[in-house]
Parts: C-alpha cells; sequence; structure tokens
C-alpha cells in the first residue's frame, strides 16, 4: 500500500499537538485520493516492525482506509495518552501498552465498548484475554502476548556444557558468574539484568504465587537475594550504573557483552530485524525461563498488548473494523511473520512464527515458547496504578543499596497498607 510522505506523526509533532490541547485527532477525515483516515496512537514506530507490519496489511485489505499513526516515544506513552484523553482528544484507536493504562482508560468511560466483537470470537483461541475482562465488559482486544523467556548467547553459554532446558535461579546465578570475564570496557558479563521492577517482582509472584496486590510482600526475598548477590559478585551491570547510563539490554546483549538476558519473548523479534540489517552477529537462542522449583515445570510472566477504540473516535466504525482485524488471524499471522507472538494462535501462526528466517527452531527454543503457565505481570484493579508506583520506588532504593531487602519490604508493606488499602 502507498504511503504519504509525511506518514507518520513524528514524537515531537505529537508533543506539540499535545501542547496545542488537540492530540493527534485533529486534520481531514479523508486522504487526497478520497480514503478514509483512521488514526491511531503508538510508540517507536520506526523501530517497532509489528506497528508496520499491521497497518500494512490491513491496508492492503481494505484500500479505502488510511491508517495513519500518531507516534509517540515509547517512554512517555502513556503520559501522553493520559494527557490527550483527558483533553478530549478524537485519535480512533489507542494502543494499550499495559493493562494498568487500559484498567485506568476504561475505568473512565474513555473507551468505547467492544463487548459484540469480543463475544464472537473464538476464545480457545486466544490468550492474554482475560486480563481485558472488567466486570464481564470488554473495551479492548489484544493482538500480541508477551511472556518472558531467557535469552541467551551461543558462543558465550555453550561452552559451559551447561543445560538450560530446566534452570533454576540457583543453577542460573551460577552459571552467571561461570561466564563473566574480563575487566573495563572489554568485560563480559554472565547475565544482565534490567531495572525494571519486574525481573525481581513479577517473577517472584508468578512462581511463588504471590500477590502483588496484597499488601504483603514477603515472597520478593529470595529473588532480590538472587539479584544483589550477582551484583556483589560482578556477574550482572551494577543497578545504579544500568539506570544511569541507561543502558539498553538489547544494545549490551547485540554487542556480545553478555552471556544471558531474562526479557520479555519481545526482544525476538528486535534481535532478527537487526541481525537482517547486520548491526549484529551474535548468535542467539531461546530457554525457558529459571525456576524457582525444580519440579520440571515452566512458570512464567507476561502481559498483552493490546487494541482500544477511543470513545470519542471521529471514525469509530473504521476503528473497530481496524482493531478486530490486527487481533485476529490475519494479523496474528502478519506479526508471526516478523518474530511478534500473537494473542490468536494456531499451527499455522506458529509455524510461521518459527519459519522467520534466523528465528531458533530447536527443541530447547519450542520449549521456551510453550511454558506451563503464563501469570500476569500485574493484577488490574483500581489500585493497581497506585501499587505499582509503591513498589517501584522501593525496588530501585533495595537495587541501589540505599535499603536493605529486609527494610525495602517493610516500607512497601507499610506503604501500600497504609497509603492505598
Amino acid at each position: 500500500m502507498r504511503k504519504t510522505p509525511a506518514r507518520a506523526l513524528t514524537a515531537a509533532v505529537a508533543v506539540s499537538l499535545l501542547a496545542a490541547g488537540c492530540g493527534g485527532g485533529g486534520g481531514s477525515d479523508t486522504t487526497s485520493d478520497g480514503r478514509t483516515v483512521v488514526k491511531i496512537a503508538l510508540w517507536n514506530y520506526d523501530t517497532t516492525p509489528e506497528f508496520k507490519a499491521l497497518i500494512d496489511g490491513f491496508e492492503a485489505e481494505n484500500p479505502k482506509i488510511d491508517v495513519q499513526p500518531v507516534d509517540i516515544l515509547a517512554d512517555t506513552y502513556a503520559e501522553k495518552v493520559t494527557t490527550m484523553l483527558a483533553g478530549g482528544d478524537s485519535t480512533d484507536v489507542l494502543t494499550m501498552k499495559n493493562v494498568t493504562d487500559y484498567a485506568r482508560y476504561a475505568t473512565r468511560g474513555q473507551l468505547k465498548s467492544l463487548d459484540s466483537e469480543v463475544k464472537a470470537l473464538d476464545k480457545a483461541s486466544y490468550t492474554g484475554l482475560e486480563p481485558f475482562d472488567l466486570d464481564g465488559h470488554y473495551y479492548a482486544m489484544p493482538y500480541r502476548h508477551d511472556f518472558w523467556v531467557l535469552f541467551y548467547n551461543k558462543a558465550l553459554v555453550e561452552p559451559t556444557g551447561a543445560d538450560l532446558s530446566d534452570l533454576t535461579w540457583a543453577d542460573y546465578t551460577k552459571l552467571a558468574k561461570k561466564i563473566t570475564k574480563g575487566e573495563g570496557t572489554s568485560k563480559v558479563y554472565g547475565t544482565y539484568l534490567e531495572t525494571w521492577r519486574s525481573v525481581v517482582q513479577a517473577t517472584a509472584a508468578a512462581q511463588t504465587g504471590g500477590d502483588l496486590l496484597g499488601g504483603d510482600y514477603g515472597f520478593f526475598k529470595d529473588q532480590y537475594e538472587t539479584a544483589l548477590d550477582l551484583q556483589k559478585a560482578g556477574a550482572t551491570m551494577p543497578f545504579a550504573t544500568a539506570k544511569s547510563q541507561k543502558v539498553t539490554y538489547k544494545t549490551i546483549f547485540e554487542g556480545g557483552k553478555v552471556g544471558m538476558v531474562p526479557m520479555g519473548s519481545w526482544l525476538a523479534a528486535g534481535l532478527l530485524a537487526d541481525k537482517a540489517q547486520g548491526k549484529t552477529d551474535v548468535d542467539w537462542g531461546i530457554a525457558p525461563l529459571p525456576q524457582i522449583a525444580a519440579d520440571g515445570k515452566t512458570t512464567t510472566f507476561g502481559s498483552p498488548t493490546a487494541f482500544a477504540v477511543n470513545k470519542n473516535a471521529r471514525r469509530s466504525a473504521e476503528a473497530e473494523k481496524f482493531v478486530k482485524w490486527a487481533s485476529g488471524p490475519k494479523g496474528a499471522e502478519a506479526i508471526a511473520k516478523i518474530g511478534v507472538v500473537p494473542s490468536y494462535t494456531s499451527d499455522a501462526v506458529m509455524k510461521s512464527y518459527f519459519g522467520v528466517q534466523g528465528m531458533p527452531s530447536d527443541e530447547l527454543s519450542r520449549k521456551a515458547m510453550k511454558p506451563d503457565a503464563v501469570k500476569l505481570e500485574m493484577p488490574v484493579s483500581d489500585k493497581t496504578s497506585d501499587i505499582d508506583q509503591i513498589i517501584d520506588e522501593e525496588h530501585e532504593l533495595v537495587m541501589t543499596g540505599d535499603k536493605s531487602v529486609e527494610k525495602g519490604i517493610e516500607e512497601m508493606n507499610k506503604r501500600v497498607k497504609s497509603e492505598v488499602q
């Protein structure tokens, strides 16, 4: 499908529109050649290939509709969309980056009901649909469902002879220390732990059955001790360094500076794209996320990504058509072909996923992509946003050494109970 020269609104343009109070919903409803314009809020369009795959695929089947991205920086996406909606913006489709933001927008009455569309789905073929159920009503439909696995550099890990199929966190820690070598700029870390709180907290919740909204976070203790032990041993980059230098997991992994990275399955698409463009030559594989219990079962966590229709959409019918297409079999096929895990799955879709050039398709990788259980990264409730902020603030203090594990957990318990519950 032909694209107009100024196809996507850049982040800078989006910000200026927000400042003017009109968001990305202004402009003509039709193109010069008579196509209906549907605007979609998303992030980092140029470096997030799934958006282009979905838009191009949809337009190929719907040539009378022109889907135009409102491109917002990923780091400020939630803030910008919140501002847009508060100002009555009319951008037609809104990408729900996580279920926490979804719950906030839906409970404020800012999203259009999609009950009839969801009712018509073959729910058995979907993963990640349940979190969008708010008292029996749906205001978004998931198109992808990521979960955490272990990415590893074959050149660094395979010489150790380690079996990655059933790693415990204790095994993982020993292996990370074994791989670590060098000093200074030539140092290679055994692993890299992203600074996000989910690396510790969501893992602990998923694998112990702990409640992230409950206000009693003693179940975090062992995972914090594991992370801090790796940091103390020099087997992972210090939290404060990673935070202050804005290190990205993809960059450090692609540069061959780390052996293992626990990360969401979305990383595969980025690695495939960069390798195809010659930006990295790392030979990588996928293994199941390490486990707390050595029982042969794989429990991980994840979060679906969805599309919703703005309650104030100018082209509501066309917006719904896009959302339904993107979250269905054809949308799933489009993103599976670039290495993104879709919410809708079938044998044909997974064949496309593992058939992507460069995608590891060995037995270990296939096992990693079929975990026994995927728990929601953060439960949805009207308290989710406030609790998320509290436990994230305390997470940073623990990981930088400003508070002990015990004191940090004590503060989480105290603050959640006194400030939220």
